[in-house]
């Protein structure tokens, strides 16, 4: 063995030998984990914070499809790709990240307004998280309200048994987000309709002269299509169905 090697071992074997002797005179830290109250929200700690990022993280994709223009956004460009009549183009994830990006831009004075009035006083110590929560709801509900029709929202009040409200404070929100969805969902298929009239009038033209020039054999849509991509073109279609969208939220 080298002379290195012999050092090694010597040095182990000292260590070996002189621990037991050390750990009668050192006294080992332990460590406690427990939860405690606290009304400073600052001093959260920091495994309920990740805890409830989650939390929020798993019921996000909900919360964006029931409580804001989501839902109407990304129904009315799907109606827009069958109505071209184009298989994969544009892809599904483009037109989901148009459509969220939409509603984002949509959403950015109602998202400012919680921020300002719930979010940034529940951080500076001003309110509770109850006061908070209730304050942070307004502005989205009274967005929910504007697009809400009275039909749906009367349909659910009466299936939860509801009284009769006498402001829209009085409404739940668990009444409110189903009739603000069936309200959505009704105006995105309108839209849809709209969108279907003019390249349906280009398949029926198209349809007509191939029959009359007896090509039967030729599938309509393949030459229909041409004309509708070269329609949607020139009428700058994305400017318009993206403009018509967005002030259609009064915005």
């Amino acid at each position: 063995m080298t002379r290195r090697g012999l050092s090694v071992v010597a040095l182990a074997a000292g260590l070996a030998l002189g621990l037991p002797s050390l750990a009668h005179g050192l006294q080992l830290p332990t460590m406690q984990i427990g939860l405690g109250e606290t009304t400073n929200p600052k001093q959260v700690s920091v495994l309920i914070e990740i805890l409830m990022m989650f939390t929020i993280l798993s019921i996000a994709p909900a919360l964006l499809m029931m409580m804001t223009c989501f839902t109407r956004l990304v129904v009315a460009l799907s109606f827009l790709k069958k109505a071209l009549g184009t298989q994969t183009t544009p892809p599904n994830q483009t037109l989901i990240g148009l459509a969220l990006f939409l509603t984002l831009f949509i959403m950015t004075p109602v998202f400012k307004q919680m921020n300002d009035t719930a979010v940034k006083p529940y951080l500076d110590e001003k309110i509770t998280l109850e006061q908070a929560v209730n304050t942070g709801m307004v502005p989205l509900r009274n967005f929910m309200f504007k697009q809400t029709r009275e039909k749906d929202l009367a349909l659910f009040l009466s299936i939860a048994k509801v009284a009769q409200p006498k402001n829209k404070d009085e409404v739940p929100t668990s009444v409110l987000v189903p009739a603000f969805m069936i309200s959505e969902l009704r105006t995105s298929f309108e839209i849809g309709f709209v969108l279907f009239l003019p390249f349906m009038v280009i398949d029926m033209v198209v349809s007509s002269v191939l029959l009359s020039m007896g090509m039967m054999m030729l599938p309509p849509v393949m030459i229909s299509m041409p004309f509708k991509l070269l329609l949607f073109v020139l009428v700058d279609g994305w400017n318009l169905i993206v403009g018509s969208l967005i002030r259609s939220y009064g915005a």
